[in-house]
This record gives structure tokens, sequence and C-alpha cells, in this order.
């Protein structure tokens, strides 16, 4: 019965607040008490009972009021952090305005009237409004400021969000949170601290709650129209992450921390998830997402910063002594300094267990936990790779990145066909681009691949190198037609790695011939002025494999003697206004290879991908960014060194018509419908451009040599059987008479405004998505991306 009186009690609080016209006095304690001194009123119950309506009357109405009951939660969020929440009362009184704030931010951020109230100072409000108790400073904090630090302060609290140190009963005196060293309250053992506090789950939810209101705050980003011009940070991120908060470092440990060293599977009982509730799941969630929020850098990638130890928190002083190198964001400075060995296996084995986990086998229907977060870990991996050198190395300095690398290529076979999951298959994508931008990565997909993981493909025996290609050709045959775009990513991966990659298997050349058949067809070749660099791509990687990985691919050697019509098409291919009108005639529907032969070939194969089922929800995505803004050329010098190639104005793959990032999605779609061929078409000048510079030399010379060999051998022997010509074909040899090779052209991802604009997007969608219990932003004004319903 309690309860309900609670709850009764808080709705009437807020009936009055709405129906008052007149402004209530800061100092009516006695009223602004009824939303926080109360008994427990849970989160759920909080958005329940506040609903949308009201907020934004309170906002129009009466306006006074509502900064009035903003600026009173804060200053009782300052004076608990002041004071450390001795008592279980005051406890209740942080989480309850916690609760409260959470719910009426968002309605704060999506008038664009009220953007700037948190920070501002408030009128009369004097130290009361500040953390600073020592008075250095004459004027109060901005709101904004006020509340962050309170958070921070909160987050380690003993005996609230953090193991106590005191020794003795619970009488003896309480720890100074003004004077205390966070570092020794750091929530998990891992990265810079190395003991490993009980686990408490009561600790767990405080520091989730706390952690949902940060997140809030930080989520003001989401309000704000996207543009790739938009230079300035956060504000909330950017402050919270500054050296104003003394508690950024151990924080920071704590989220990676907390992260890495979780889980989900533990002992491995069976429904053990069933049975117990799992509070550090809820934790591991809030924290990534805060993470991957907060390590926002403008400036490129920040590998630049020094990368001194981050030995362990007693060392911070010892890092303050000096100018910190790099970036003002702490989180993303500290980051970029981790190097110890210990430090980045801890968090690459912690990442890798966690991406796992989707693939973990049981006998036991659903009998393990499956976690929902991974498309958080994606960001989080593909910002350590990005803003850590060291970690990119370490990834790729052994097979543990293929640890990383087969849960990846499983989410993206899996999401291929989700309208929903457009953006995870993008962000898979643009890590594989960033790893095979190195050579170790190419080395290491050379090992074979014995895992067996659920996969609609067809069972092989091979390499890691073999799985990608057939995850690709799944994803270009048989993915959801929004990822057309991505085309060109996907195949600047295999050219990447090509150079490298001792055996093919069979399939994978055939599937890759398959790509080359498809993709060389007159209709589609001359449907979309960007259609004739798939081709391009495609030949690079055969003129890779042959000239610098001959011995050992007599698979794919083999594929393309089998094939070498479409070469000879290729190189044929009329150029005339009446063959290319002719051609386009030919086509007999749009989609970029869904032939009748792929079709058939990707059934054969097994289930397809599952599309989202109706009523899904999704976030829009801002355009992606055409090949060549996001990757620059680099050439492996003898010695294995990069020299970075500078691009000529006329590069084959950059046309007059390449679509810009600030063009819509669609403009970049490779759909040959009529609209588009109205606004551009083919003609014998434009054909001829290109097709002069088709890379066929190396490719034909080899058709020259061996075609009449497997010819005569078959029949001289009378050969039908493949397995003979491929051992001929695996013992002979080209040295000497294919064209002098060519250097190996590596296309490496580079950072712009178009892709920190996408990734911010596409960030913010998931979070919003993420977050429906309770559901924080949802039915408010988000201007970031759109939400639609499939």
């Amino acid at each position: 019965m309690g309860n309900a009186d609670t709850k009764l009690h808080f709705r009437k609080a807020v009936i009055q607040l709405t129906t008052k016209t007149q402004p209530v006095e800061p100092s009516d304690d006695a009223f602004w008490d009824q939303f926080w001194a109360d008994a427990s009123t849970s989160v759920q119950d909080v958005f329940a009972l506040v609903p949308a309506a009201e907020i934004r009357a309170v906002r129009e109405e009466s306006p006074s009021n509502l900064a009035t009951l903003c600026y009173k939660a804060v200053e009782r969020l300052v004076q608990a952090a002041g004071c450390g929440c001795p008592s279980e009362r005051e406890r209740q009184v942080v989480l309850n305005c916690s609760r409260l704030l959470t719910r009426v931010l968002p309605y704060i951020f999506e008038d664009a009237d009220w953007r700037g109230f948190f920070w501002s100072t408030v009128p009369g409000a004097g130290a009361s409004g500040r953390l600073d108790e020592d008075g250095d400073e004459d004027e109060a904090r901005p709101l904004a400021e006020s509340l962050l630090l309170a958070i921070a302060d909160l987050l380690f609290c003993p005996d609230f969000t953090a193991q106590s140190h005191r020794k003795g009963g619970p009488d003896s005196a309480a720890e100074d949170i003004g004077s205390m060293d966070s570092c020794e309250y750091i929530w998990e053992a891992g990265v810079g601290f190395a003991q490993s506090p009980p686990l408490n789950y009561v600790h767990d939810l405080n520091r989730t709650e706390l952690l949902k209101l940060l997140l809030t705050c930080l989520s003001e980003a989401m309000y704000l129209p996207p543009s790739s011009e938009r230079r300035s940070l956060n504000p909330w991120v950017s402050f919270f992450c500054s050296s104003e908060n003394r508690h950024a470092l151990p924080l920071f440990t704590s989220l990676l921390n907390v992260v890495c060293a979780y889980d989900p599977v533990g002992y491995g009982i069976p429904y053990n998830h069933l049975l117990f509730s799992d509070q550090r799941e809820q934790l591991v969630e809030q924290g990534l997402q805060i993470l991957i929020v907060s390590l926002e850098h403008e400036g490129g990638s920040a590998a630049s910063a020094a990368l001194r130890a981050l030995d362990s928190c007693g060392s911070r002083s010892g890092l303050e002594e000096q100018e910190p190198a790099g970036p003002d964001n702490l989180f993303v400075n500290y980051l970029s300094r981790i190097h110890r060995e210990e430090d980045l296996s801890f968090i690459l084995k912690g990442l890798a267990r966690l991406m796992n986990n989707p693939l973990v086998q049981t006998y036991l229907p659903h009998s393990a936990k499956k976690i929902q977060f991974h498309q958080e870990l994606l960001i989080l991996f593909w910002k350590f790779c990005d803003f850590n050198k060291k970690f990119l190395f370490f990834v790729l300095k052994s097979s543990d990145v293929l640890d990383v690398l087969v849960p990846i290529l499983f989410s993206l076979n899996d999401a291929r066909a989700d309208q929903s999951r457009v953006g995870l298959v993008h962000i898979g994508v643009f890590i594989l681009l960033l790893l095979s931008g190195e050579r170790n990565f190419g080395v290491r997909l050379n090992k074979p691949y014995a895992l067996r993981v659920p996969m609609d493909i067809a069972v092989f025996t091979g390499t890691h190198a073999d799985l990608l290609v057939l995850i690709f050709h799944k994803i270009i045959t048989g993915g959801h037609h929004r990822l057309q775009p991505l085309f060109d990513c996907l195949l600047t991966i295999i050219v990447n790695i090509s150079p490298y990659l001792k055996s093919l298997s069979m399939l994978a050349a055939n599937k890759l011939l398959h790509l080359l058949e498809a993709f060389s067809t007159p209709w589609f070749l001359f449907s979309s002025p960007q259609n004739h660099h798939l081709v391009f791509f495609l030949l690079e990687v055969f003129n890779n494999i042959i000239q610098y990985q001959f011995d050992g691919n007599c698979n794919l050697v083999y594929a393309i003697i089998r094939k070498r019509n479409i070469f000879h098409q290729l190189a044929n291919l009329p150029s005339d206004g009446a063959s290319i009108q002719a051609a386009l005639q030919r086509k007999k529907k749009p989609g970029v290879c869904r032939s009748n032969s792929a079709e058939a070939e990707s059934t054969d194969e097994g289930a397809a991908a599952v599309p989202a089922g109706p009523g899904t929800l999704k976030a829009s995505l801002e355009a992606t960014p055409g090949i060549d803004k996001i990757t620059e050329k680099s050439q492996v010098s003898l010695d294995g060194t990069m020299i970075t190639v500078p691009d000529p104005g006329e590069s084959i793959l950059e046309g007059p018509h390449e679509v810009g990032p600030a063009q819509p999605e669609a403009a970049r779609s490779r759909l040959s419908s009529v609209s588009s061929s109205a606004a551009w078409s083919a003609s014998t000048d434009w054909v001829s451009s290109w097709k002069s510079k088709l890379p066929l030399q190396t490719i034909m010379r080899l058709l020259q040599v061996l075609v009449p060999q497997v010819e005569k051998i078959c029949i001289d022997k009378g050969l039908t059987d493949e397995s003979e010509i491929l051992k001929f074909l695996q013992h002979g040899t080209l040295v000497g008479l294919l064209p002098v090779p060519h250097p190996i052209l590596i296309r490496k991802y580079q950072a712009n405004a178009g892709t920190a604009m996408w990734f911010r997007t596409y960030m913010w969608g998931v979070i919003y998505l993420r977050n429906v219990d309770p559901p924080i932003w949802y039915d408010t004004d988000i201007r970031l991306f759109e939400i639609q319903r499939i």
C-alpha cells in the first residue's frame, strides 16, 4: 500500500506543478521536496507519472517553474555529492532526482530556446549552485557543469556506488568525498587497476541509474540537425571529459574495465541467466554507451597523442606534471596512451569474448545468455583501432584478429537482408576496411578456417580469406538493396588483401568470377556512372594474385581459364551509341546482380537471411561517403613500407559524377532506374575513356600461355576430370612470361567530416533504439536522424 501512496503523492505534485499559473518560489522546499524526498518511485514510475504533454505544457506556460524544478533537482544532487550520501534517505533522494532529470532533460533539449538554459547560471544561486566548497570562484557555475561534476562525484561515492574503504564498523567516520582519491575506488580490475572489488548488485544498480542520467545529459547532439560542416564538439562531452572533472581517469578506467571484464556466460551453467538477474549486464551496456559517446574527437585520429604508459591510477599525478600531448578530451587522450601488452591483451580478449557471444553454441536451446549490445561493441572496437595505433598493431600482430573477424562476418551475413540493421553492416565493413589497410591482416587470413559457425553458406575447406569472400558475395548478391553503396568498400577490402592470399578455394574463386560476370554485363556497366569501378576492382584482385601469389592459387587460375569468355567480352566491349542503347534495352529488371544464376546459387547454399519484421523501428543514416572520399592510396615499397600515392586529378575511380557525402543515400544507389538514366546516360566517349584503361594485359597473357597447354593436355590424355588439370596448373610457372609486376596499391581508410557525421548519426541512432526501458527519447523532436517504422 505504501508504494501506491508514494505514487499518488508524486502524481499530485506533478499535477500541482502543471496547474500552477504563478511561479513557485525556489525557497518553498515543502513543495519541491514532494518530487524527490518521499519513498522510492522507480524510473518506470517517473516516466508513467510525468507525461510528455505535461512537461511541454509547463515548459510553454510556466517556464519559471520548469527552470526551478531543474535547478532544485541539480542542487540536491550537488548537496548529496558534497556530503557523500551518508544516509539511505540521501541516496534515495539522489536516485529520485536522477530519474526526474532523465525524464525532463530531453524536453529541454528539443526546444531551441531552452537549449542554453543549462549553460546559464541561475540568478541568486550563489555558492549552492557550485560544487566548489572552497569559495575560490565568485560566480556560480553553469547548471550543466554543476550537474556533470555532481554525477561524477556520486559515481565514486562509498557505500552508494563504490566499495567503502572504511576501517571499523558502520559508526566509524565517513570518508571525505572531497579529499578522497577516486582512483582507489575504480569499479573493476583491468587497465591500470589490480584489485577486483567484490560484486555488489546494489552499487551496480545505482551506477546504472546515474549513467542513464549522464547519457541523457550527453544526448543534446540528437536534437541538432546533421551537418558535415559543424566542427563544434558536444559541450556536455567536452566539459565532462576535460580536466575540470577530477574523476575523468578513474571513470574512464572503470567503464573500460567493467566492459572488458564482463563474461555473460560465466561458469557456463545452462539457463543460469533465466534463474538469476544479472545487474552487471545493465551496467556494462550503459557504460559501453557512455564510452562510445564520450570518445568524441574531431581532429582526425588521436594516435598522435603521446603513447606513454597508463601504468596505474597512482601515476596520474606524474602524467599531469607534464603537458599531456594530444586531444583535450581526456577519455580520448587516455585511450590513445594505453600501450602495455597486458592492458592491450585484456582489452582485446574482453572485446573478442563479447563479440563472439552470439556465436556460442550449446546442445540445449537458449541455454547460454546472449548479449544485445553488438553494435556498441563494434563502435568501441572501431574507436580503439582509430585512436590507438598501438592497439591496432597489437590486434594484427597475431591470429587473435581472427577472433574479431569471424563474429564481424557472422553479423554481416546475419544482417544482410534486414533493413533495420543496415547500419550494423556498414560499421562491420568499415572496420574490415580499416584492418585491410595493414599487410598483417591479409597475411593472417591465410590461417585455415576450422570453426563451424552457423551461417547459411556452403560447407567448404579453406581459409579465413575464403570465408570473407563467400560472405561478401552473399552480401552483394543477396543483401538488402540499401547496401549497394557498400559494394565499392567490399571490393576494396578484397583488393587490399589479395596480394597476400596464398591459396583461394575453388568455391571462393568461382564466387569472384561470378561477381565479375555479373558486373561486366553491358547493361549493368552502361546503366550508372560508377558501375565500371567494380570491374576495375575485381581485375585488380586477379592481377594481384596472379603476379604475387600465382603458386598455390591454381583454383583461381583454373576458374579464370574456364570463364575466359568474360575477359574477351570485356576487351571487346562495344562502345558505339547503337550498341549502348541495345544493351540498355536488354536489361530486364533493376538490381545489381540478381540474375537467375545468382539467385539459384544463394538458395542452394542455405536459408536466406531474415528480413526485418513488420513494425520494426530503424534510425535513418547519413549517406555513405564514396570510397575515394574515405581512402587514400599507398604503394607498398620493396622493404614493406607504405608510401602515399598522390591521386591524379582524373583517376579512373573518380568520375565527374561522384556523389559527395552531402547528397542523399538514394543518389549513391546503383539502381539503374528510368529517373536516374534520364539524368545521366552513357556515351561513346565516356565508355572509351575507361575501357582503354581496363587492366587486362596480365590476365590476357596468362590465358594466351595456359589455355593452349590445358587444351592440349585434355586432348592428349582425354581428360574430363578437373583434378588432373589443377595438378598441372599447380606445378606450372609463368616466370618471365607475364608483364613486369605492378606495384601493390593499398587503399587505406582516412577519416573525414563525412565519415565523422555518419558515425555520429549511426551511434546516436543505435543508442536511441536500445534505450527502451525507460524510453528516454521516445516521442521527442529528434533532428539528427529520423525514426522510421518498417
